[in-house]
């Protein structure tokens, strides 16, 4: 500050004497006219490490709401994006493990109606499926179902479907639309909202506080959220005008803004499955623990090792999603070669990231190591191409750096 004090103290005594004493040239560099280039902002950025008795912050630093300058805390909640979809997962292998849902079972017996990819009218599609991204779902005509229109209609359109091959054959291909699905299955298979399902089945279980597109988020919690900015600095998500009590879900028009009607298993698009799950880092961590317990948890020994073997197969084809099913990835396998070096330790880790709005988030755990981080940044620029698909950002991987720096110190 100083520095910048006594240049310009210069620039006024040098425009004083190359055109004397005039009030024009004072005026000209005058202090009160006279403005210092903005400091950056620090993105709003936040990693902690956990293993299975523990959770540490490392990294807590930067706004978490321009407007009032307010600091982002370490469990400050965000919209955590695709992270969303491994809640999702584990809602659904709860109700698996009760016996309500069957993952191999045709998922039209639970909607009410028939859910099937045009070109192929015998062929079912499963939970298993969905949870892998393989049911032939892709999301060329969109993902979004507002409330007032139905998920059976978007699940007619041809283009929502891989047309070459059916549902279980059909290759890979990360889908959005698939998340609605999922969950409005559930819904129906048990008559509750689905954000309903997410507080009792996994956030009410470990003690954590979370929700989905903020129903059922308390106002404290709300108060807390960290706005979403995009790189250039524009409002992406959750501000003001984004929380409650304005509405929170997408909407068509002239259709009021209310769920007291709304029958479950209809369209559980309105909570934003796919990636509308607000949680801060410390609570995201506590389900990252429940990962880590390898006795009966959260969910049984069996169905964490369901999941994690679920990603261990080499998905041909793919540079990001190498190893991927029932919405849990697996990154940097040894005797891969694929585009998801984060870590750059050679360590397999599974989890899952985040992307939307500006923000690249994480939960990863190491089971062998019983370690884990989860994490945030936000204010990140956009994928430069439609063909660039995966992989993370520098900036994530240089946050992991720091962050793997700050564990070996301690």
């Amino acid at each position: 500050m100083r520095r910048a004090l006594a240049s310009l103290a210069m620039l006024v005594l040098a425009a004083c004497s190359a055109a004397g004493t005039s009030g024009e040239a004072r005026q000209l560099v005058s202090p009160a006219t006279a403005t210092t280039p903005a400091m950056p902002i620090t993105p709003a950025t936040v990693v902690v490490a956990f293993d299975s008795e523990n959770i540490t912050p490392l990294i807590v630093e930067g706004l978490a709401d321009r407007s009032t300058g307010r600091k982002v805390e370490a469990n400050d909640p965000v919209r955590i994006a695709s992270i969303s979809k491994l809640v999702m997962a584990l809602a659904t292998m709860r109700l698996a493990e009760e016996g309500v849902v069957d993952l191999d079972a045709d998922v039209s017996q639970y909607l009410g109606h028939k859910v099937r990819s045009p070109g192929f009218p015998d062929t079912p599609v499963t939970l298993r499926q969905l949870l892998g991204h393989r049911s032939g779902l892709r999301d060329s005509a969109g993902y979004v179902i507002p409330l007032g229109e139905n998920l059976e209609d978007k699940l007619r359109d041809p283009a929502s479907w891989y047309a070459d091959a059916p549902p279980g054959r059909a290759p890979f291909a990360y889908s959005n639309l698939g998340s609605p699905v999922v969950a409005s299955v559930i819904e129906a298979a048990i008559g509750e909202h689905f954000d309903a399902l997410l507080e009792r089945l996994v956030f009410a279980p470990l003690g954590v506080q979370g929700c989905a597109n903020w129903i059922g988020c308390s106002a404290e919690m709300a108060a807390r959220a960290v706005t979403l900015y995009r790189d250039t600095g524009e409002v992406a998500r959750d501000d003001a005008a984004d929380l409650p009590p304005n509405c929170t879900i997408p909407v068509t028009q002239k259709v009021e803004c209310s769920l007291e009607t709304y029958v479950p298993g209809s369209n559980a698009s309105v909570f934003s499955p796919q990636g509308g799950v607000r949680i801060g880092m410390m609570d995201l961590a506590r389900i990252g623990q429940a990962l880590l317990d390898e006795s009966d948890g959260l969910v049984s020994r069996a169905s964490l090792q369901a999941m994690l073997a679920s990603a261990a197969p080499r998905i041909e084809g793919q540079e990001f999603f190498c190893g991927y099913g029932l919405h849990l990835q697996a990154i940097e396998t040894p005797g891969r070669t694929c585009a998801d070096a984060l870590f750059k330790d050679g360590i397999t880790r599974y989890g899952h990231a985040g992307e939307a709005y500006g923000l690249r988030s994480g939960l990863w755990f190491d089971p062998q190591g019983g370690t884990g981080i989860a994490y945030f940044t936000s204010a990140v620029p956009p994928r430069q191409s439609a063909e660039d698909e995966g992989g993370f950002d520098e900036r994530e991987i240089a946050l992991i750096a720091r962050a793997q720096a700050l564990i070996a110190e301690r």
